[in-house]
């Protein structure tokens, strides 16, 4: 998109060139373009819109028409819904709006779709000259909760129809409402003529019909039955032109059919059913629909089946013994004064009981504990009102085991009732962990929320101070100084959370060297004591024996140790103690940290390591976190065939973490470090920095200068390879993302010409991923840095190549 505006004819355009446009507007034009998050602008009188790569996705075919067009014109179906949030934005108040739903165009087809996005007003002179909105689509993740909401309702409609027809009836109405379909058909197929039958219609309008009863599969045209035998689900979104209706075009025209979805039931390699919607109008099927449509086609395909199996069962009754016997359910049949008359095999193994425990007894005096449960008064209303009913209760064993047992009882022309019921325990407990699952994520994000607003609100009011000037210039430090530790603080955030990505998802490489254990605390150590110094915390640190190694990933290991650490500050007040101790015991290294902090109750040891997890905070959230570092120490243990536990004596009472980690018995063989050129003690630096990125270059530029270094900047990779065999640079600092030819391509011609053979390179690039730094040291780059770049790492680094002429030997794969 960067690109995209450079070329873009802005003459023609409200804004006019990009030379005159205000200071805000470019500010805000480059935040967005470097963004991660879909972002879009919209500025002037006029609206004019603008937006950036991640933005483009959302547009569907609105891209790439959009860039420099008014924001009514492009997203004209929906501007009307938009006018309020848009007024209240440009009146100066910001605008959020959570999972709004849409009717969008931009596919070629109206689509619901669902936004969560934030309008803030821009300022310029004093007034409101445009709006800024960062925007998430949530269209997949709000259908999948209406496809698991949908799946209840549908389950419940089911659940106590006893007849095929009407299930099927049911769930094609369901469907089709949902879906906001014409018509819903489920036919099943008859397997020796490949005939299907329709038995059961649904129409919107409720007089909908198709012209014949009885189809054959053939009828949908070769290319479509091909699909459907297969067992693809077939989407149409246009039948006058989708080429697979080209030779049955008259059929669909006939029976008024502008775009079909079919869902095929196979079953044992052949097709059975098949479940069909369509509409007079072409429409875009959505993976939502298919999904759904698939779901409720299975649901009536087995809801169905349950329903002939019952009926079958209640007309045969106690002559089907064989039957009962073999089905996977419990089934039990009362007379009218609750003898239990019969109780098949799988009946009395879900009860615990021997038939003579309970054929021929009461059922009251069998089961006294069910007299008062939600099935024992279903079963009395049934026996009573004589129309089926179904419940769910907890029946607890006579050896204190807790089951849940799902009961659907029938009335019979007996006068009795029969019950089919079946133990559902494991599926209550799935259903309690999802609950939690759902409390914790719910947590998590409203966490998540909080800690990202909090650095926002700083920046936000130095960056204001820095619009406003008039400022000295020890205002201005202090100002830049907030900004560059609260988005320090920021990338931290972030940095974990891909982290717990990464290592969830199995994505992450770990290094297997030999690493000394002391060095893994010293660093870790280091990392924290800023924090524990800044609490005025006692740390007393007991290190490993030399010579203790372990093979592993030491830059993850230092994570770890110092994760461990972090977290025992943030839970001990102040001036108290925190005691780290490596020792190695039974050819093991183990680690543990001891706190004096707010402890813990024996239920949460139990899951401190599960993700999203923490303990109670107060109501300022004065801990901070996500609930993310220690998740992220148990996976990384464990990829280094370790193991982490925790303990506690109690609430107030402090925690011990304990870190086992096999210990390598050999001794680390010498390696001699690479020798490379490098500037002589004490001389300033030549920099070569090249970035595509003018306002990025200049700056970084103007900061190294400020150092004393040499500095000298390209934007081409072609130039600056040209312009290096004169300047011979100690040091380039290359972008990845270059045009012409990548940063890569240019590491490596930079090595291969003599001039540039033995500089230091330095990747400076916005991806940070390990197989991003793994390209970078492949391609001859010795560090690699994330933007925004460290400016007090990449000093350090700067400082020791300066100082102590290391080179090569240096490489950086942090």
């Amino acid at each position: 998109m960067q690109a995209r505006m450079r070329l873009h004819d802005w003459q023609r355009s409200a804004l006019g060139p990009p030379g005159a446009w205000p200071p805000a507007l470019r500010t805000a034009v480059d935040m967005m373009l470097h963004s991660a998050f879909p972002m879009f602008m919209a500025w002037g009188p006029e609206l004019t819109f603008l937006y950036n790569d991640a933005y483009i996705p959302l547009l569907g075919n609105k891209h790439p028409a959009a860039l420099g067009a008014r924001f009514p014109e492009i997203w004209a179906e929906v501007w009307p819904k938009m006018v309020p949030l848009v007024d209240r934005a440009l009146s100066g108040k910001p605008v959020y709006a959570e999972d709004m739903e849409m009717v969008v165009q931009r596919h070629g087809y109206p689509e619901r779709a669902t936004f969560t996005f934030s309008h803030a007003p821009v300022h310029a002179g004093g007034e409101v000259c445009g709006l800024f909105c960062t925007v998430i689509d949530t269209t997949s993740r709000v259908q999948a909760e209406r496809r698991a909401a949908f799946a209840l309702r549908v389950s419940d409609a089911l659940r106590p129809l006893s007849r095929p027809e009407d299930v099927i009836a049911s769930a094609g109405a369901l469907l089709g409402r949902e879906l906001r379909a014409g018509r819903v058909v489920y036919a099943e197929v008859e397997h020796e003529s490949g005939r299907f039958a329709v038995p059961r219609l649904w129409a919107e309008d409720g007089a909908g019909s198709l012209a014949r009863t009885h189809l054959h599969l053939d009828d949908f045209g070769p290319a479509i039955a091909a699909e459907l035998r297969a067992g693809q689900v077939v989407r149409i979104d246009d039948t006058a032109r989708d080429p697979r209706t080209t030779d049955s075009r008259g059929a669909y025209e006939a029976e008024r059919i502008g775009a079909l979805l079919v869902v095929p039931l196979v079953k044992e390699g052949r097709m059975i059913a098949c479940l069909g919607l369509d509409t007079r109008h072409p429409r875009r099927w959505s993976e939502h629909d298919a999904l759904l449509a698939r779901d409720v086609a299975e649901r009536t395909w087995s809801a169905a089946q349950a329903a002939r199996a019952q009926s079958e069962l209640r007309e045969e009754r106690d002559g089907s013994r064989y039957i009962f016997d073999t089905i996977a359910e419990g089934f039990a049949l009362f007379d009218r004064d609750w003898t239990i008359l019969q109780m098949n095999a799988e009946g009395l193994r879900i009860c615990g009981l021997e038939a003579h425990q309970v054929i021929g007894h009461n059922h009251w005096d069998v089961f006294p504990e069910s007299v008062d449960t939600e099935g024992g008064r279903m079963l009395r209303e049934v026996m009573r009102t004589r129309t089926a009913g179904s419940a769910e209760y907890c029946r607890v064993l006579a050896d204190g085991r807790r089951v849940w047992i799902e009961l659907r009882t029938y009335p019979t022309r007996a006068g009795g009732v029969a019950a089919f019921f079946r133990d559902i325990t494991d599926r209550k407990l799935a259903e309690d962990k999802l609950i939690e699952a759902d409390r914790r994520k719910d947590e998590f994000l409203a966490m998540l929320a909080h800690e990202l607003r909090n650095p926002l609100a700083p920046i936000s009011a130095a960056a204001e101070l820095l619009r406003l000037g008039s400022m000295d210039e020890g205002r201005v430090r202090q100002s830049s100084t907030i900004i560059s530790r609260q988005v320090r603080h920021m990338t931290r955030l972030v940095d974990d959370l891909l982290d717990v990505s990464r290592v969830t998802r199995g994505l992450i490489t770990l290094a297997q060297l030999r690493v000394e254990a002391r060095a893994v605390v010293d660093e870790a150590v280091e990392q924290v004591r800023p924090m524990i110094d800044a609490r005025g915390q006692v740390l007393t640190v007991r290190p490993p024996p030399p010579g203790a190694l372990v093979l592993g990933d030491k830059a993850r290991l230092v994570q770890v140790v110092a994760n461990v650490l972090g977290n025992a500050n943030r839970y001990t007040p102040e001036r108290r103690s925190i005691d780290l101790r490596a020792e190695v015991l039974a050819g093991r290294l183990v680690l543990s940290v001891r706190d004096e902090g707010i402890g813990m109750d024996r239920e949460l040891t139990g899951r401190v390591f599960d993700l999203f997890t923490q303990a109670e905070r107060s109501s300022d959230r004065s801990q901070g976190g996500l609930g993310l570092g220690l998740a992220l120490v148990r996976h990384l243990v464990e990829l280094h065939g370790g193991s982490v536990g925790c303990s506690s004596p109690g609430l107030g009472k402090g925690s011990t973490f304990v870190i086992t980690l096999p210990l390598l018995q050999e001794e680390p063989a010498p390696q001699a470090a690479p020798e490379a050129a490098a500037p002589a003690q004490g001389a300033c630096l030549k920099v070569l920095v090249v970035d595509d990125n003018a306002d990025a270059a200049e700056t970084l530029g103007l900061l190294l200068a400020a150092q004393g270094h040499e500095v000298v900047i390209e934007h081409g990779s072609l130039r600056a390879l040209e312009r290096a065999r004169s300047v011979r640079p100690d040091v380039c600092l290359l972008d990845i993302g270059l045009p012409e030819i990548d940063g890569h391509e240019l590491a490596r011609r930079l090595r291969a010409q003599p001039e540039t053979a033995g500089t230091v390179l330095i990747a400076v690039t916005g991806y940070g991923q390990q197989q991003d730094r793994d390209a970078a040291f492949a391609a001859g780059f010795q560090h690699h840095l994330v933007k925004p770049v460290d400016l007090e790492r990449l000093t350090r680094m700067l400082a020791g190549l300066r100082a102590a002429g290391a080179g090569l030997e240096s490489v950086d794969r942090a």
